[in-house]
């Protein structure tokens, strides 16, 4: 099986050429540094001890910078490199700032790639987010004998059924990892029918973050909207942006002063969005046109990744994408932490338990109604946060950084 997997890759690198000139012509692809994907890097390791993360994309990422900035203030780490396999992930670690973390595309999964990245990063561990299994790559470190912890690790029912169709190879592959940290219930049951030897319960990291930041928005931000109610609607997929468009138009029948802010999920959609909602005859704002808010501004459309917080901090209600649309929900514990009540369509499988969780502190609910959602948001707009609810969200993901941290550090001595 290992066999034919590197065949297949083989092959597309092959073709790979063309596919490179398609994506960075939509976008999608670095046009320089898509070479690292192959082995050619664009930063040098330095001196010392190596810590390695890698996160697919923007979420894994953001997952994953509490543990780093961490590891920024720690002395006996002299480097940390963090992977990822997106553009807009790779945007994202520029924002930080840090002194000592470097960011790499993450190589292609070929036997000779994978030799040649650890031959130049010589990590001293290696950690993984959710749902990142890399057959290859898990062999050349087990090989190495290079620590390889899974954190935060996901597998839904349909990625566990796909593994169980070459369950011998799962199971090698899986027997790799030296320390899984699932973040859920569901994913500890599938970790340990892959035969994974080592797991440990420290929580989902997304319960993680920065506390109540309403006074830290800018002034400029505040100005911007203060003549203005406003509510958001976060992580939106394609069609989710229409029902948003027709629910804002019954909001201002009611409340005239009234912005809608949407977060698109991915933010090179954001011509096509703007067009859907021109459409509908809805005025709309790009943040990164730095435009004054007028009285028939009726949506601000946030085209930028990273900034997610800033705008929760301006309102007290969110709906939270992917969830009407049968994608299975996005993480909605950055809105609730910073204080907003969370409404969801009903195709939330993919954070289950985390929705079950806001439900219980009666901070969300799910509808695909419109007229539910607009008469929530109403209710809502006029409500204070319940700050004993954002106390309980903060302590559990200090709790559960904690634990990661402990856990990873045994591997660090």
């Amino acid at each position: 099986m290992f066999f034919l997997y590197q065949l297949i890759l083989t092959i597309i690198i092959l073709i790979s050429p063309a596919l490179i000139v398609f994506r960075i012509l939509k976008n999608k692809e670095h046009r320089y540094r898509y070479k690292e994907k192959f082995g050619f890097y664009s930063k040098r390791r330095v001196d010392g001890k190596l810590i390695w993360f890698h996160g697919a994309s923007v979420g894994e990422i953001l997952s994953i910078i509490p543990l780093v900035k961490n590891y920024e203030k720690d002395k006996n780490i002299n480097q940390i490199l963090i992977t990822s396999s997106t553009l807009s992930s790779s945007k994202i670690i520029k924002k930080f700032k840090f002194k000592k973390t470097i960011h790499q595309f993450y190589p292609l999964d070929h036997i000779f790639i994978t030799q040649k990245f650890l031959k130049y990063w010589k990590p001293n561990v290696s950690i993984y987010t959710e749902s990142e299994v890399w057959p290859s790559m898990f062999n050349e470190l087990d090989r190495k004998k290079i620590p390889l912890i899974l954190i935060n690790s996901r597998i839904t029912k349909k990625s566990f059924g796909r593994w169980q169709i070459f369950s011998n190879f799962a199971n090698q592959v899986f027997g790799k990892i030296s320390l899984a940290l699932p973040q859920n219930q569901e994913t500890l049951k599938y970790l340990k029918s892959l035969k994974v030897k080592n797991i440990k319960i420290a929580g989902n990291l997304k319960y993680y973050g920065q506390e109540n930041n309403k006074d830290q928005v800018t002034k400029s931000l505040k100005n911007k909207f203060k003549n203005f109610k406003v509510w958001c609607a976060a992580s939106t997929h394609g069609d989710e942006e229409i029902l948003i468009g027709k629910l804002h138009k019954r909001l201002k029948n009611r409340e005239k002063k009234i912005i809608t802010i949407i977060i698109p999920r991915h933010v090179n959609r954001t011509n096509s969005i703007i067009d859907t909602l021109n459409n509908l005859n809805l005025n709309c704002v790009k943040h990164s046109s730095n435009r004054k808010l007028k009285k028939n501004t009726d949506i601000y459309l946030v085209d930028s990744y990273g900034e997610s917080s800033r705008f929760y901090s301006l309102t007290n209600i969110c709906f939270v994408g992917g969830s009407i649309v049968n994608h299975g929900g996005q993480n909605p514990l950055e809105p609730a932490r910073l204080g907003n009540y969370i409404i969801n369509g009903p195709n939330v499988k993919n954070f289950k338990e985390i929705y079950t969780f806001l439900n219980s502190l009666k901070i969300s609910s799910s509808t695909s109604n419109i007229l539910k959602m607009e008469k929530k948001i109403l209710r809502i707009l006029k409500t204070k946060n319940n700050n004993r609810n954002i106390k309980k969200i903060i302590k559990i993901g200090n709790d559960v950084l904690k634990k990661n941290l402990l856990y990873i550090n045994r591997y660090l001595i």
